[in-house]
């Protein structure tokens, strides 16, 4: 692209998402990302882009970083995933260590090959007797295990039915491997009575997979399970559950939704992640079905084709199973329930708009696109970090924040934080920026 198509633009960086500057109709597939980068750039240095901060310290409730215009924030963190803050823990620290010192520091291969460690096969057990399930299977990311898993499963004939808030992995793997998707309404147990029955009376001998959540990161609420369970056994359908928010945070035993809706063992597949909770990238995918594993080694190319979960991380993980299936765990989660709780409480005293239920999540609705912007500008400029979800992934009027709990979070913690939410939100509401725009810097 020459230089004289390179001109100086006014962006409004309070206002629209990046579909208003994608230019799909620039011939050189590079160029079309060419207006977002810049709009992107405008709203980093007009203080109005929360996103891609980079971490000065290790994860924990008070945290040192830097925004992406190279400002220094210090203060309350709850934008990072950690819940038990088993990260910190010592137990998982020497367990890194130790592998370290026992089995290096890579995997050197893919699963199928000789990526394999002793270790990561001993993680697979541990996860399947987590889980009361005959087998198990860990893939290198949370995304490769939800994504991997339906690839793996259903071809072009068969059909998905798929919560409308599921995660993006399992709405792409869908997608990539067939044109029949079908999205049910939000936890609706009778639109996805309705289209299930509907599939199976068109389709009698087709293949159908129902995905859903055990715990939504947007809504912080859960399904039915036992009840949409109950409707795939009737109209012969697989039934698929990513637990990739609550197991090991949530439950009696850390088992989350599953273990407190009683139906642990009897879902067909549950996938979940190790970001969370368990200290870790990777993912996994649990069964009682024994040719899953072969599937999944061979036929899935999220596992097939990348290296394996290195040593390290499967010692990290295996460290965190044991610390949750213990007192420690249990203590934990009840420092994180309590947290939630008083979270939730000091934020709709305040008269904040809180959804769900108590959960590592707490989603706070903060109203339409520039006002969530000014917000969260002045809160990261009081030292309090949120992250921001945005249009087009949330409706244009419903931008929230998606508050991360840790049990390491003290009440001071929690009611300081609250207390800077509250000033943030009246900064800008009494001085909104009219029709702010920045200036395109480097067009």
């Amino acid at each position: 692209m020459n230089s004289a198509e390179h001109k100086p633009k006014a962006f409004d960086i309070w206002n629209g998402s990046l579909l208003d500057h994608y230019d799909a109709t620039a011939p050189n597939m590079l160029d079309r990302w060419h207006p977002v980068m810049a709009w992107w750039d405008a709203r980093a240095q007009g203080d109005a882009d929360p996103y891609a901060k980079v971490t000065n310290s290790e994860i924990g409730p008070r945290i040192t970083a830097t925004d992406r215009s190279g400002k220094r924030i210090e203060g309350l963190n709850f934008a990072t995933q950690d819940c038990l803050n088993l990260s910190r823990h010592p137990a998982v620290r020497r367990a890194a260590a130790d592998a370290v010192a026992q089995g290096g520091l890579h995997a050197g291969g893919s699963a199928a090959l000789m990526g394999l460690s002793a270790g990561l096969v001993r993680l697979e057990q541990t996860i399947a007797r987590f889980l009361d399930c005959d087998d198990a299977t860990v893939l290198p990311t949370g995304w490769a295990a939800g994504y991997g898993v339906i690839r793996a499963l259903v071809r072009p004939q068969d059909h998905v039915v798929i919560d409308a808030l599921a995660h993006a992995c399992l709405f792409e793997g869908a997608k990539a491997a067939t044109g029949n998707v079908h999205q049910f309404d939000h936890n609706n147990i009778d639109d996805l009575v309705q289209r299930l029955t509907r599939i199976r009376a068109a389709h009698p001998a087709a293949g159908i997979l129902v995905a859903t959540e055990s715990l939504f990161s947007a809504q912080s609420d859960s399904p039915d399970l036992a009840a949409m369970m109950q409707i795939c056994r009737d109209t012969g359908a697989l039934f698929l559950v990513d637990t990739a928010h609550d197991l090991g945070a949530t439950g009696p035993t850390g088992r989350g939704e599953i273990e407190k809706q009683g139906v642990l063992r009897a879902i067909d597949v549950i996938m979940g992640s190790f970001s969370k909770t368990f200290a870790s990238a990777g993912g996994f995918v649990a069964s009682n079905h024994p040719a899953l594993k072969t599937a999944l080694r061979l036929g899935c190319g999220p596992s097939r084709y990348s290296n394996a979960l290195s040593p390290v991380q499967s010692a990290v993980v295996q460290s965190c199973f044991d610390l949750v299936s213990s007192p420690t765990g249990s203590q934990l989660r009840s420092d994180l329930q309590h947290n939630s709780a008083l979270l939730r409480s000091a934020l709709r005293h305040e008269g904040f708009d809180i959804l769900g239920g108590p959960s590592p999540i707490v989603p706070v609705v903060l109203g339409d696109v520039p006002l969530s912007r000014r917000i969260t500008s002045n809160l990261f400029a009081l030292n309090a970090l949120a992250n921001l979800v945005e249009f087009p992934s949330v409706p244009q009027t419903a931008c929230r924040w998606r508050l991360q709990v840790m049990a390491g979070h003290s009440d001071d913690d929690i009611l300081d934080f609250v207390s800077r939410a509250v000033t943030a939100r009246r900064q800008a509401l009494d001085a909104p920026p009219p029709g702010t725009v920045i200036e395109n810097f480097a067009l």
